[in-house]
């Protein structure tokens, strides 16, 4: 048997990389000397609280679909889990990208890693809709999805602008 999620599972991973999206943008602004970068390093991360926020109240408005799909955990370690897969993604909010800020990109350099992070995510989301069977709600990970590309949207405004 192969691993299956549902989409309450992926809003977890969802509002997790979020959070740290949001850590992302907030080192890159403690490190911004510029008044203009730093406002618009911190309205960023104040967009990630807004799509955290977004999928909190997407999880629980599906909370009770699923609620009969969920798996005995005594110890949390499915919590666990799903916290070390939206960690380690690759895409936007990885932790180790923040990590390796050293405060010398500039802010076309954060915003381009960033809309490459928000792409990486798209396509880590797409690949995700594998493993939630058409009965537990692969079409809230297409939500999720769609929350994704108007950030992107939105980031390759801020590039124009810049």
């Amino acid at each position: 048997m192969g691993i299956t999620f549902n989409a309450e599972e992926i809003f977890q991973v969802a509002i997790r990389i979020e959070e740290n999206g949001a850590a992302f943008y907030r080192k890159a602004a403690d490190f911004s000397q510029a008044g203009a970068h730093k406002k618009l390093l911190e309205s960023l991360a104040t967009m990630e609280d807004g799509h955290k926020k977004i999928f909190l109240d997407m999880k629980a408005k599906i909370a009770d679909e699923f609620a009969d799909e969920k798996t005995y955990d005594p110890f949390e370690e499915a919590a666990l889990y799903l916290e070390a897969l939206a960690d380690s993604h690759g895409g936007e909010g990885t932790p180790s990208v923040t990590e390796h800020l050293t405060g010398k990109e500039t802010i076309q350099e954060i915003v381009d890693i960033a809309l490459d992070l928000e792409l990486k995510s798209i396509l880590y989301y797409t690949g995700l809709l594998d493993f939630v069977p058409v009965r537990l709600g692969p079409e809230h990970v297409g939500r999720i999805i769609e929350e994704e590309k108007k950030h992107v949207a939105q980031l390759q405004q801020v590039k124009r602008q810049l």
